[in-house]
């Protein structure tokens, strides 16, 4: 067998709940053992995107808000959903002004990743945002938000100790370590 070949094989599919922004779907399959199973699937409506603001004396920003499905406060690089078929880029720049107020000049695609691969097929882009300008935020009605601007390299380390866990924004601010060499 390929190993670059799906080895699952699907038999029934049907969504079981859904709403505007996802889907779930219960799958009868056999395995690549090739035993009967079963497979839950998050299918999401939006393409996800986070954006890693930097400003000219490298300081970062990060949104604080009460993540309900946590049931805590998670501190977070902008982030939200783009919608199937539109342009990831132009959805990171309307999330980083929702949120912060920031337009930036210079946009850098860092990552495309996916979130939770074996539950979800929910894809994530990340974008590096430079060049900034301040203006007034606009948050959803659903966002109760905070806006910290910080050192990059404190974030880092919020991420190193476990005080930053939201995947989008693990990952974007380690590949920014990584890159800037923090």
């Amino acid at each position: 067998m390929n190993s670059t070949e799906n080895p699952w094989q699907t038999l029934q599919s049907s969504v079981t709940y859904e709403n505007p922004w996802l889907a779930i779907r219960h799958e009868e399959v056999i395995t690549p053992a090739g035993t009967p199973g079963i497979y839950g699937v998050v299918s999401f409506k939006n393409k996800a995107v986070g954006v890693i603001p930097i400003d000219a004396d490298g300081n970062t920003y990060l949104v604080g808000q009460y993540r309900y499905p946590l049931n805590e406060y998670s501190w977070e690089i902008p982030e939200g959903g783009s919608p199937l078929g539109t342009d990831p880029l132009e959805s990171a720049r309307r999330e980083l002004k929702e949120e912060t107020g920031l337009e930036a000049g210079k946009w850098t695609r860092i990552a495309r990743i996916h979130t939770s691969n074996s539950a979800t097929d929910e894809e994530g882009f990340l974008y590096i945002a430079e060049d900034l300008q301040q203006g007034q935020h606009a948050p959803e009605e659903t966002e109760d938000l905070r806006i910290w601007k910080l050192p990059l390299a404190e974030a880092i380390r919020m991420v190193m100790s476990s005080q930053i866990t939201d995947s989008l924004s693990v990952s974007g601010l380690l590949i920014v370590a990584r890159l800037r060499g923090i």
